[in-house]
């Protein structure tokens, strides 16, 4: 399993994994993941860690991560920088900049995997159209996709696919199988309960 690889990567033998996975110590885990615009505001936010207590602090540590990476160019791949002894690694497309947040110690490899694994799935829920105003108008979706990715700062799923399909799932109508809709046949669905909702 990839957990097993990270450890080995670390110098951790099998052998000196703790008996118990009750230790959170030995799971990767993410302090944030940030989805900002081309001005460094806020589209979606998640944090999962209490390095930052106040929204004040996590606005100045969003603006800090943005100024120092704007100048980068992100777009094919993902990049990694040191901040703040943090790890951060950070991908962009047309005007959203996605980033996720882990401790000094924690595996790049890891948090690039959970880096491409958000991007992607926002891919696939946005149609390929993965601007700010499309990121907006379906925020519930991204939102709903940060949620299948991590749970408490600990790393749930990272294939893109199966996330996409989560969130897809979350508002499929009871009547309709997910077996029988497409992603984009169970998203126009969510769209349209969704729209129905606000107006009532």
């Amino acid at each position: 399993m990839i957990w097993g690889k990270v450890k080995i990567a670390h110098g951790i033998s099998r052998t000196n994994f703790p008996a118990k996975p009750s230790n959170m110590e030995s799971c990767p885990s993410v302090k944030n993941i940030l989805l900002l615009d081309s001005e460094g505001k806020r589209v979606a936010v998640k944090y999962y860690c209490d390095d930052w207590p106040t929204n004040n602090a996590k606005e100045t540590f969003e603006k800090s991560v943005f100024s120092k990476t704007q100048k980068t160019n992100a777009r094919t791949e993902a990049e990694i920088a040191m901040f703040e002894n943090n790890i951060v690694v950070y991908k962009f497309v047309q005007d959203l900049h996605f980033f996720v947040t882990g401790g000094e110690d924690e595996n790049e490899l890891i948090l690039a995997t959970v880096l491409q694994g958000f991007f992607d799935a926002v891919g696939l829920l946005l149609r390929g159209n993965v601007d700010k105003k499309e990121a907006l108008e379906n925020l519930d979706l991204i939102l709903l996709c940060l949620d299948e990715i991590i749970d408490g700062g600990i790393v749930l799923e990272t294939d893109a696919n199966v996330i996409a399909g989560k969130v897809a799932s979350h508002s499929l109508d009871s009547g309709a199988p997910l077996s029988e809709q497409t992603i984009s046949q169970a998203l126009a669905t969510a769209r349209e309960h969704l729209a129905r909702s606000l107006l009532k």
